[in-house]
Order: C-alpha cells, then structure tokens, then sequence
C-alpha cells in the first residue's frame, strides 16, 4: 500500500490518505475511502453532534 492523494468532496483541498490510515480502514471493515479531508471531518462530527443535542 502507498499513500494516496485524494479531493475534498467539501472543501475541494487535496489531503493525503496514509499507508496507516488505509490499515485501518481495512481493519475496520469499511469499503470506501474518506471523501473530505480531516478539517471537514471534524467539522461535520461536531455538526452532528450539535445538532442532536435538545
């Protein structure tokens, strides 16, 4: 495995998908890359967690 160069879907930046990263996704099961970047990650987790809060 190598690192892969990937876009944003959010933000259209290209961040880097490490050798590390892919073993863990692998480990995890999940099938896709990440499509954003990890500001636009953690932007989105703190979205959604905001927003289930009443």
């Amino acid at each position: 495995m190598a690192d892969k160069r990937l876009d944003c879907k959010d933000c259209g930046s290209e961040f880097v998908f490490t050798e590390s990263e892919q073993a863990f996704y692998q480990e995890k099961g999940f099938e896709n890359d990440p499509v954003r970047c990890p500001d636009c990650r953690k932007a989105r987790k703190q979205q959604k967690s905001r927003g289930s809060r009443f």
